[in-house]
């Protein structure tokens, strides 16, 4: 759902319906066996949380040992590809979906749809609001806690129709082909 999440914050509008959901944008990264993927602002915050022991000279023998493995160029990657999913929508959003955005027939600042923007953002990428990167994020939930504007396509029959249909055919080919995911174009799946 994060990438699909990014994307979506791509576009002029945002479709949903009542089982549409997004979810949080905190990048993942694999783990050292690759296993399983973590949250990459996980790692983050545990680094600060150590710094912040060692400060005020609170941290334990394992604490430190832990502190001494990590590495600090890993670390500033996973800052980056924080700011990155931040970045791309606070890009995209200001751009596209924010375009024609106006209060009171006055079109609003580029300032205040940047800051906007960002905001947003930042709430979509805070791992801890979210505890899981799994979690899904109803369209209430978009609109009430983050105020992102959504377009509730249900309200259009055509549309909601042409939408469902594309979703159980892409259903349907996907479980024909055993494919967990796929990406589809015009030109092709």
């Amino acid at each position: 759902m994060s990438a699909g999440t990014v994307l979506v914050m791509s576009g002029d509008k945002i479709y949903m319906d009542y089982l549409s959901k997004l979810g949080p944008i905190d990048p993942q990264i694999q783990t050292n066996n690759g296993e399983r993927l973590v949250p990459a602002l996980s790692y983050l915050r545990q680094f600060e949380r150590l710094v912040e022991k060692s400060k005020k000279e609170m941290l334990t023998a394992p604490e430190l040992a832990l502190l001494s493995k990590l590495d600090l160029a890993e670390l500033h990657k996973l800052e980056l590809a924080s700011k990155l999913s931040v970045s791309l929508i606070e890009g995209w959003l200001t751009e596209y979906k924010f375009k024609d955005w106006s209060q009171n027939g006055n079109e609003v600042s580029l300032d205040k749809k940047k800051q906007r923007a960002r905001e947003i953002a930042e709430k979509l990428n805070d791992h801890e609001k979210w505890y899981t990167h799994g979690n899904s994020i109803h369209k209430d939930i978009l609109e009430k806690d983050i105020g992102l504007r959504i377009d509730d396509y249900s309200e259009e029959k055509n549309l909601k129709k042409t939408v469902w249909d594309y979703f159980w055919s892409m259903l349907e080919y996907a479980n024909r082909y055993n494919y967990a995911s796929f990406i589809q174009s015009r030109g092709f799946v």
